[in-house]
């Protein structure tokens, strides 16, 4: 059985929102964002088919986010993949909820101006109820209901005005995209307003499902990422991480032999790589630390988790300045998000590595290209450069990179100062 990620229900507030921004950029949730951002194109059709297809489109979009609310409050860490756990009815339902605020507030704009602040702030209040009541109960009447709508508020207390701050936030920052794209060609603008706006309606659903699931009791929602977790056996997880903890305080060795097993597996939790390199630590197993942290960086960036494979890199090249991940593919992989992310001297280090124990590889020379000008550049080391460059020796002549390692060995050949 796959692997379930689960958030705890405990999880910070501050911490679901920090987390939260790249939840729309990944799995499902990313594949819908683009798809949907595509389709609004069919808002360009004639007349009828327009409005229609704008319809349905919009009805998808609610429909996704109203499933990402209810993965959230399950407990899954993941966004749905599309269509798995759909409801139509939510999503017509949420569609025309939505209609009916814009609508309001377009009829007080254009006959009662004074009525606008209080037309906003009755649905900024509302609106988080009703889109927590139809995205699990797909009832428009129930979430239209005054006495329902009370209970749902009164259920987060205070709490509520996260959500209807969201929401004001949400609508704000799709007046913001709207005129950012104002200005550009409609071919343009249109999927990159859909897409800004798709992004937003879905971090915002997932926020208010993160606050769903820290009340779960009070709204009878059942943990579903937990059972499964628990199905897949995925709690011994825990259990094995404590066992080891306690064994360390009598034999420091045995604790580190019963995690080394379940360690190789790639799926393995990150509790129980940093209980394992706690207890390295704890020993003084410098090179423990080494070998362990090669494991885990393979199984991180095996996982697309490239930002902490990084910082793994980091804290194995405190104990060893030479450490270099033992596969090539890895080591240019990180290389390349070091200099995008502007550690250059990690960057020009991997990068030097790389070339001195893969000089064969077809991905040297981008590798010393890369260090070369790092070197050259903001780490202020021309001769540096020149030598890595040199490690190279002559690129053949139909060599993709040949130019650009004449030009970048001749530019760093210049005096210091010249033009």
């Amino acid at each position: 059985m796959p692997r379930v990620a689960v958030v705890d229900a405990d999880t910070p507030f501050r911490e679901r929102l920090r987390e939260g921004f790249g939840y729309p950029l990944r799995g499902g949730a990313l594949a819908t964002c683009a798809a949907l951002a595509l389709a609004h194109y069919v808002a360009l059709l004639p007349a009828f088919v327009g409005l229609l297809g704008g319809a349905l489109v919009w009805t998808a979009t609610w429909r996704y986010a109203a499933d990402c609310m209810r993965h959230t409050a399950h407990g899954y860490a993941e966004p749905p993949d599309v269509g798995v756990d759909g409801n139509d009815a939510a999503g017509w339902a949420l569609t025309a909820i939505h209609l009916l605020a814009a609508a309001s507030g377009v009829l007080a704009i254009v006959f009662f101006p004074a009525l606008l602040w209080p037309v906003i702030v009755l649905f900024a209040l509302i609106l988080p109820a009703v889109d927590m009541t139809l995205a699990f109960d797909a009832n428009l009447a129930l979430a239209l209901n005054p006495m329902h709508l009370a209970r749902v508020m009164a259920g987060f207390g205070g709490a509520y005005l996260v959500p209807v701050a969201i929401n004001l936030l949400l609508g704000a920052l799709v007046v913001l995209a709207s005129v950012a794209t104002a200005a550009l060609p409609r071919l343009l603008a249109v999927p990159l307003f859909a897409f800004a706006y798709t992004y937003l309606v879905i971090l915002a659903f997932h926020l208010m499902g993160g606050m769903l699931q820290q009340r779960r009791e009070h709204f009878g929602i059942e943990a579903q990422a937990e059972a499964l977790a628990n199905a897949a056996g995925q709690d011994a997880d825990s259990r094995l991480a404590a066992q080891a903890s306690e064994l360390a305080a009598e034999d420091p060795q045995a604790a580190l032999r019963l995690l080394a097993g379940r360690l190789q597996d790639r799926a393995a939790p990150p509790l129980l790589h940093e209980t394992y390199r706690a207890l390295l630590r704890r020993q003084g197993l410098r090179e423990g630390l080494l070998v362990h942290g090669q494991i885990w960086i393979a199984a991180l960036v095996a996982g697309n988790e490239t930002a902490k494979a990084l910082r793994l890199v980091q804290e194995c090249s405190e104990l060893d300045p030479a450490f270099l991940p033992d596969d090539p593919g890895n080591a240019a992989t990180l290389a390349e998000l070091a200099a995008r992310q502007g550690m250059n001297r990690m960057a020009a280090r991997l990068c030097r590595g790389f070339v001195k124990a893969w000089p064969r590889d077809a991905r040297s020379p981008q590798c010393a290209l890369l260090g070369a000008r790092l070197l050259g550049g903001p780490l202020g080391q021309p001769a540096e450069a020149l030598v890595l460059l040199g490690r190279m020796g002559t690129l053949p002549a139909d060599h993709p990179l040949r130019s650009d390692f004449e030009a970048l060995a001749a530019q760093l050949r210049q005096p210091a100062g010249a033009a």
